[in-house]
């Protein structure tokens, strides 16, 4: 598939500096004219600066993580990270020649990119509050500034053949609402799915104790986003509210995530190892507006208390996890009798650790 820079990405330049915006690129997927969509321009790359970091301009203050080019570097690595706990899978509804596919929230759009290349037929519809996509994409693929949370995405219903959501949690007010707008321009016979991380940390074995600091990290996240009114537990209710927006054969999937390299399986290991880089490169990026802006910390206060969060997300001592929770659901065909209870499972993946190694899960210490 053959790259090329499309009118209307919002491009970062090498260095990680905006690019200045063309005026006559029409930046809202929902604007229906160039004219419309000049004011939205005239906020896009005008990035607030907050404690050292830079955020969205466009809805200031609605996105409480940062867009800067240390944040957008830790975000393409963790879309690594999900490639490699989904062992290279981009998705998992059963997609038969998707024609239109919509991700919303792309960030650094690496997802709609690999979709254009593997679907070359499909147009690739991606959206997101920052231009921090890059320049040469496919043909195919177009990035797009807009909020997914209004009420109208100014569309025809049944548009998409397929929706996308991923890493979505403390975003929305009410995700609900985006599965329901989802069900609404999905196609009859189409999917939309939702991969998420679960905020609160899991141990199975009690090496986790309640004062562990990150443990405690993760309440006062929860509590800030609570305080924003962005959620951050949403990731476990996905398959619940995928049935009641009204989508069938609702299947979930739901995969283990080490804090760091605990575990004794190598793919474990190696996924914990990923995982505890990403934390350290992240945590004060997932701090810094949250607990400034709702909690009234001060920049030092952040950075003191982060010291201790840090040493604990290093500690192989306790056995702590994160569940990922994937959910993808087809809205029906019209006129197809769903009165029964339709055909939904979840199954928790975890990979069989090789034989010659010690079943057990985690390392010995």
């Amino acid at each position: 598939m053959a790259h090329s820079s499309t009118t209307q990405s919002s491009p970062t330049s090498g260095n990680g500096t905006p690019m200045e915006a063309d005026v006559g690129t029409c930046m809202s997927i929902m604007a229906k004219s160039c004219t419309s969509s000049l004011a939205v321009e005239s906020s896009v790359y005008d990035f607030a600066k907050e404690n050292g970091r830079t955020y969205h301009g466009y809805r200031a203050g609605t996105y409480h993580f940062p867009n800067d080019p240390s944040e957008t570097d830790r975000l393409d690595f963790q879309y690594e990270i999900l490639k490699y706990c989904f062992l290279d899978r981009n998705y998992f509804a059963p997609l038969d020649k998707p024609q239109r596919i919509l991700d919303i929230g792309t960030g650094t759009g690496q997802w709609a990119v690999e979709m254009g290349d593997e679907f070359p037929d499909a147009e690739v519809q991606a959206t997101d509050l920052s231009p921090i996509q890059p320049l040469s994409v496919p043909e195919n693929v177009h990035f797009f500034i807009d909020d997914a949370s209004d009420d109208d995405w100014a569309l025809p219903p049944a548009h998409f053949d397929y929706i996308h959501t991923r890493m979505l949690l403390g975003c929305f007010t009410d995700f609900r609402d985006i599965i329901r707008k989802g069900f609404h321009y999905t196609k009859p016979g189409g999917y939309m799915e939702s991969q998420d991380y679960y905020s609160t940390p899991y141990c199975d074995d009690g090496t986790m104790p309640p004062e562990w600091p990150f443990l405690e990290w993760t309440k006062y996240s929860d509590d800030a986003a609570m305080e924003a009114d962005r959620p951050m537990r949403i990731a476990n209710k996905f398959k619940r509210w995928y049935k009641a927006a009204g989508f069938v054969d609702v299947q979930e999937k739901v995969f283990k995530v080490p804090v760091n390299a605990w575990p004794r399986d190598r793919h474990l290991k190696t996924l914990g190892m990923m995982s505890e880089e990403n934390w350290l490169c992240g945590l004060s990026a997932f701090s810094m507006g949250h607990f400034s802006r709702m909690l009234n910390w001060s920049k030092p206060q952040i950075e003191v208390y982060l010291v201790n969060v840090r040493k604990a997300i290093q500690d192989k001592r306790v056995h702590a996890y994160h569940k990922v929770f994937v959910v993808w659901g087809r809205r029906p065909l019209d006129g197809e009798t769903t009165s029964q209870e339709p055909n939904s499972s979840t199954e928790t993946v975890v990979p069989e650790p090789p034989a010659t190694e010690n079943p057990s899960m985690a390392d010995e210490q």
